[in-house]
């Protein structure tokens, strides 16, 4: 058995959510007609690797962004909490560029702290569970390449980790646009390289791409 192992953690397709609701953790938030695009799309890039795991968040979209990749290699898909959507104490609300959130004064008391962050699961916990689950996925697929689908904020925060990058941030500059995956091999229990590609880079909207400029009323926190 080879001791290489590639562990692709993909950002789930875009999501039906027309009242633009940072939905976070929230159920009932399935993809739309494009997001199921964006999963067929990268089912078919994935199409000739070696996958022999299929796993991922236990939320709605991330499981139907999973569905198509497990279903064209045969396996059963697998879920994982640990590669949940971040907590976010703005789940359920409007939170974005343009919308006045950061004026408003009940808000304040969970911007104080932009380190830890204030607003959300601590950034070390999301280290903490994202390597538990790639390391589980790392050994269900040993010698193999496993995918885990989750969602944009716990795959930045993994990634800037394993890069030795800080971990606070600007959310504008995260590397990790729908549907991409950000890759993690393997040389026996170390990881020894990181890469990052775009499938379905086409059928993203223009203002969702990774390092796009926010868009007044198009660009709101939704939850990823």
């Amino acid at each position: 058995m080879s001791d290489i192992t590639v562990v692709h953690v993909m950002r789930h397709g875009e999501v039906a959510n027309p009242d633009g609701i940072l939905y976070g953790r929230l159920p009932g938030y399935h993809l739309s007609e494009l997001g199921r695009r964006m999963a067929d799309r990268v089912a078919e890039h994935l199409a000739s690797r070696d996958v022999t795991h299929v796993v991922s968040s236990p939320l709605e979209r991330a499981r139907e962004t999973a569905a198509p990749i497990a279903e064209l290699h045969g396996l059963d898909l697998a879920t994982d909490p640990r590669l949940i959507e971040a907590d976010n104490v703005f789940q359920g609300k409007t939170f974005g560029v343009g919308d006045g959130a950061l004026r408003r004064p009940e808000n304040w008391k969970h911007l104080v702290n932009p380190f830890k962050p204030s607003w959300g699961e601590p950034y070390l916990e999301q280290v903490v569970r994202m390597m538990g689950a790639l390391d589980a996925a790392k050994d269900a697929a040993r010698g193999h390449e496993a995918v885990c689908v989750s969602h944009q904020l716990p795959i930045w925060i993994v990634r800037s980790f394993v890069e030795r990058r800080r971990l606070w941030h600007d959310p504008r500059k995260r590397q990790c646009t729908l549907a991409s995956l950000t890759t993690f091999t393997y040389q026996g229990d170390k990881i020894v390289s990181v890469g990052y590609t775009e499938p379905a880079r086409d059928l993203v909207p223009v203002h969702l791409l990774a390092g796009a400029k926010g868009v007044k009323g198009k660009d709101k926190a939704f939850g990823a």
